[in-house]
């Protein structure tokens, strides 16, 4: 066993033998080898002993601690504890990852040098399987960018739990952070929050890598009585305000307090449960709502989301190769498909992106010298181009490049098609056409 691993997986294990295999299974599998994985039975009376026993006996990264039941939040400490690790990652037993988790997560925290690093996950009910994920950003984000994304959306299991995060052990060591052993539904969060404060740079992979399993009598399914419910939902008042009152300066703080504020109000009426709390029954509102039910109907914005993350999953590995992010490509794609002289705003809206994210993406795109532009007064005289707008062209050196995007995209278009008769791409392709034309006209009015 090395000594000094990479990352320490800590799962606490508390009578679930009939999900523990798959569990482990998935983490032993791991495409990334250098971890140390902290089973922590907490007192089970099922076969999950047993199943830890045997597992322990086959593979020499994992430490194994049978203890007394102490519950969830002291058994990540007395973890946290023993962890050894660079990095720490948490799974509930219930659940599992995808081969390729751990690998993403250590490389993209190194590569973005992040003290943070939050994915986007699956959620399964039953047979049906839907991705969550909430942030669409591909840059680093300090704490003030990453908290204006979570009082977008305070609601969603993202933001919240903590498995579906890479934190620094380092970190958790020198700022003493641990669970509240006193709190028994929103200790993720609270941990998060304290962590949080901590953190430069955040970095949001968006790649869904954890597969959360929505159980009755899992670690985050538990009810919750009306008293209990009141305490936290003060307690957790108090944090939420507190953190945001931390995050921001006096000046920016009361420019966002009618917001924080308009959270925390629907949040104390609602008399149900805090959705976005580990220990609650609900998920509450989650920005990706994909419902994989065959039978379900498709809608035009369902359709559209389905092709968008199809795109982004053929750009992907084009963009890994030249070290550009799918936001960089698509910037790319709309000077290629649009008039060379735009502007900024209309790129990004083409784009389908922030204008912040079309300026950082045009700049990158313009110092690895794939893009160039000019806006010389004498041009926009001559031509009557507007001011501020940009003449953009694609240089030689995209050439490789744009090969790659063309190919990716005619992978796209194979795969939209997929079943089609020529008569029925032509009349697709026609229509498509018509819709686009149809949308702009009335956009226009």
């Amino acid at each position: 066993m090395d000594p000094n691993p990479k990352v320490s997986i800590i799962i606490p294990v508390y009578n679930a033998a009939s999900a523990l295999r798959r569990c482990l299974d998935s983490v032993l599998k791991q495409e990334f080898t250098d971890f140390e994985l902290l089973l922590m039975d907490d007192g089970s009376s099922d076969e999950s002993p047993a199943i830890l026993d045997e597992y322990a006996g086959k593979d020499s990264r994992i430490r194994l601690v049978h203890k007394n039941n102490s519950g969830v939040s002291d058994t990540r400490n007395q973890a946290l504890d023993l962890a050894r690790g660079t990095y720490v990652q948490f799974l509930d037993a219930d659940d599992w990852i995808a081969p390729e988790a751990t690998k993403l997560m250590v490389r993209a925290m190194e590569q973005k040098k992040a003290d943070l690093v939050v994915t986007d996950f699956y959620r399964v009910v039953g047979e049906h399987v839907s991705h969550k994920g909430d942030i669409e950003e591909d840059s680093l984000m300090d704490l003030q960018t990453f908290a204006g994304h979570m009082m977008e959306n305070p609601a969603d299991f993202y933001y919240g739990v903590i498995w579906n995060k890479l934190y620094s052990r380092q970190m958790i060591e020198e700022n003493r952070i641990r669970m509240d052993p006193e709190v028994s539904w929103c200790e993720d969060f609270l941990f998060n929050m304290e962590y949080l404060l901590h953190c430069k740079g955040i970095f949001a992979l968006q790649v869904p890598v954890y597969y959360y399993v929505k159980t009755e009598g899992s670690l985050v399914s538990q009810g919750l009585s009306i008293t209990k419910t009141v305490e936290m939902k003060a307690s957790v008042f108090r944090y939420y305000n507190d953190f945001f009152a931390r995050v921001y300066d006096p000046e920016d703080y009361e420019a966002r307090r009618i917001q924080i504020y308009g959270f925390l109000g629907a949040f104390a009426r609602d008399a149900g449960a805090i959705s976005f709390l580990p220990g609650t029954k609900r998920l509450g509102k989650e920005r990706q709502n994909v419902d994989m039910n065959p039978q379900a109907s498709d809608t035009l914005l369902t359709n559209a989301y389905y092709q968008r993350k199809l795109l982004d999953k053929y750009l992907e590995p084009v963009g890994q190769h030249y070290d550009l992010s799918n936001v960089d490509l698509r910037i790319l794609l709309t000077i290629a498909a649009v008039n060379r002289k735009t502007s900024r705003r209309q790129l990004a809206a083409y784009a389908g992106v922030s204008s912040l994210l079309a300026a950082a993406s045009l700049q990158k795109l313009l110092q690895q010298g794939y893009v160039e532009t000019e806006t010389h007064l004498r041009d926009r005289i001559s031509e009557g181009v507007k001011q501020g707008d940009l003449n953009l062209r694609i240089t030689d050196k995209a050439a490789d490049l744009t090969e790659d995007l063309v190919s990716a995209l005619a992978d796209y278009r194979r795969a939209i098609m997929a079943g089609f008769t020529k008569e029925e791409e032509r009349r697709y392709l026609d229509l498509s056409e018509r819709a686009g034309k149809n949308a702009r006209a009335a956009l226009e009015h």
